[in-house]
């Protein structure tokens, strides 16, 4: 039985993916802040940990390293999003987002190097639109995203003389926490429930998406009609891009 290791596993984009998995005779280990509504089985491990405390990560990842000697796939999917004006930005806030968004993925894949060689398995981070363009009012968001795709594509070229894919896919907006938000006062808020969003998609639909997009071993995946559309304007004209993104976010 083939395992894969999706943080962010309990809810939303990360259920989606670890269902489908599991409806393929996976075994799926979901790491989440809160795994009260999962149903462990033999094909399903739930374990509940916060990403942002680090003791407690590393416990969590360096006892699945011990338990799982061979992962075949391990998704990066935990995330937050952050929506508000760059001037009331605060140094903790922008942190708190890299530590999520960020850091927690690239120590997920460093502690499970190892695991992910000897299965000659997959790396599939999780990106968006905001992590290879601009996003109006979330500068710590996109920069998180940026930063993680900056790191993925690069682990690439190690990964590949060990027989090991790394993959992103990057969905638009994914309807997976609309009208429960648990939004701070900093703009930090769960994903998929901003009230600005466009075309929002379904977690199951871009979940499919996305897994054959690994199964076809796509290095890129764009994840819905906004997130296709948004890679090609964006790579062929950059500045039509940021006028239709604001226009459309603005509401203009």
């Amino acid at each position: 039985m083939k395992t894969a290791v999706i943080s962010g596993g309990a809810g939303g984009l990360g259920r989606a993916l670890g269902d489908a998995l599991r409806a393929e005779g996976w075994r799926v280990v979901a790491i989440d802040r809160d795994v009260s509504a999962l149903a462990p089985d033999e094909t399903l491990i739930a374990l509940q940990c916060d990403l942002t405390d680090h003791a407690a990560r590393d416990a969590v990842l360096a006892q699945l390293a011990q338990d799982y000697p061979r992962v075949d796939l391990a998704i990066y999917n935990a995330g937050i999003t952050q929506i508000g004006e760059f001037g009331a930005l605060a140094e903790a806030t922008h942190r708190r987002v890299f530590e999520v968004n960020y850091f927690a993925a690239v120590e997920m894949a460093r502690v499970l190097l190892p695991n992910l060689r000897a299965a000659k398995g997959t790396h599939l981070a999780i990106s968006s639109v905001a992590g290879f363009a601009p996003l109006y009012r979330r500068v710590a968001y996109a920069a998180s995203k940026h930063a993680l795709e900056g790191a993925f594509k690069s682990l690439a070229s190690e990964e590949a003389a060990h027989g090991v894919r790394v993959q992103i896919a990057a969905p638009s907006f994914v309807a997976t926490n609309t009208g429960n938000p648990e939004r701070s006062a900093d703009g930090t808020a769960r994903p998929g429930s901003a009230p600005d969003g466009i075309d929002y998609m379904e977690p199951e639909a871009a979940a499919r998406i996305i897994l054959r997009g690994l199964a076809r071993g796509a290095p890129f995946i764009p994840v819905g009609r906004v997130a296709r559309a948004s890679w090609w304007i964006n790579g062929v004209a950059p500045r039509l891009f940021r006028w239709l993104m604001e226009r459309r976010i603005r509401g203009e």
